[in-house]
């Protein structure tokens, strides 16, 4: 009878923690939802320099920095690196531009974001639309002209859009490289396919691997690939293709995905579970019958995004900016690929959160990447 019972308990264990990698696996995986718009304008202050906007103190709100508040009725203000003390529950923040009609008001809802820039015209770019075909259908891409023979593929991050990458965009514009600003499958802007889940960069590498393709048929020698998140995890994938790898000529990643098993222990760690949960997740990833209850088209090969492993297949020079205080992306995986390829990767520090650098300190991110692509990529 004890053994029946310690046998029925090892079984209703087993199949609790099996359940609970499905869930983890379909809450990683899940379409892309609406924007959280999780704070509450306090009050709106006025004085000689302008506008103020009060909010309640949280990690986000007194982050050093600059930042933009998304309006859920619309608009988005943006916000200087000055935080204003107003008592132990709320600090002001200073405006510095803000959408076109917008007046922010009291008890409006607003998103905190690092997405400085909603539209290339905010970033002080001038690009024009267009779409690239792609194996998932057309994918909205932006096109900034500069040389023709040498051009950049920004990529965007999970859940994030094209608007955030435009960070980077600037740069590569100042440099004189023709940039494509895409986006690829079962994302805000790109083509719904199946039940619109991720694959965690698996398919959507052959969407902006037709970016690559586009760039080529239009003069192309030399590109770089700029990486967010995700996105760099992308980027790595298309500069590890044989075919690519004499055109590829540099990759820019910021926080980048380099274990997927490690980011997924991570994220658990971050939402309060044992890091060693995250082990669960694996099966329903990377075995095709379980992918398929998740609601995949098929398997992830996670191990060809094992950069921490695969480092000795790495064969494009490569810099990376990282925060220190990035809790979803771990820095230690960029520090160990730095570790072991001293030879191609740079890597610098920041004190900040997930793709959070360039607002944590705007200049030196972009002194940083301006400098290591002029030695890297010379003209």
């Amino acid at each position: 009878m004890i053994r029946r019972l310690a046998l029925g308990v090892g079984i209703a264990t087993a199949a609790a923690a099996s359940s609970l990698g499905w869930v983890i696996a379909r809450r990683l995986t899940a379409p892309v939802g609406p924007r959280k718009f999780d704070l509450t304008i306090r009050s709106v202050e006025h004085d000689e320099d302008g506008d103020l906007i009060v909010l309640d103190r949280t990690e986000q709100t007194t982050a050093p920095g600059i930042y933009n508040l998304w309006f859920k009725h619309g608009g988005w203000a943006q916000l200087s690196t000055e935080v204003i003390d107003r008592g132990p529950t709320r600090v002001a923040r200073r405006i510095t531009g803000t959408a076109p009609g917008l007046t922010p008001k009291d008890g409006d809802r607003a998103s905190w974001s690092g997405i400085y820039y909603a539209t290339p015209v905010d970033a002080g770019l001038h690009a024009r639309d267009i779409t690239i075909t792609t194996p998932a259908g057309p994918c909205p891409t932006w096109r900034i002209d500069g040389d023709p023979s040498l051009w950049a593929i920004h990529i965007h991050g999970l859940g994030s859009t094209r608007a955030g990458t435009l960070r980077g965009v600037r740069v590569a514009t100042e440099l004189g490289y023709t940039s494509l600003v895409v986006s690829y499958r079962n994302t805000t802007e790109g083509p719904r396919v199946g039940t619109g889940r991720t694959t965690l960069g698996h398919t959507e590498t052959s969407d902006v691997d037709e970016a690559i393709g586009y760039a080529v048929r239009r003069g192309a020698q030399r590109i770089v690939l700029f990486g967010w998140s995700m996105g760099a995890a992308i980027a790595l994938r298309l500069a590890n293709h044989p075919l690519h790898q004499a055109l590829i000529a540099a990759l820019v990643l910021d926080s980048p995905v380099l274990n997927w098993a490690e980011v997924i222990k991570a994220n658990c760690t971050r939402s309060g579970l044992p890091a060693a949960v995250g082990n669960l997740t694996i099966p329903w990833l990377t075995l095709t019958p379980l992918a398929h209850t998740v609601g995949l088209p098929g398997r992830i090969p996670l191990r060809s995004f094992d950069w921490t492993s695969r480092a000795a297949d790495l064969t494009t020079p490569t810099l990376i900016l990282h925060g220190a205080r990035d809790d979803s992306v771990p820095l230690r995986l960029s520090q160990a690929l730095r570790a072991a390829r001293p030879d191609l990767v740079d890597l610098a520090t920041f004190d900040a959160g997930h793709t959070l650098c360039w607002n944590a300190d705007p200049d030196r991110w972009h002194e940083t990447m301006t400098a290591w692509l002029k030695a890297r990529v010379p003209r």
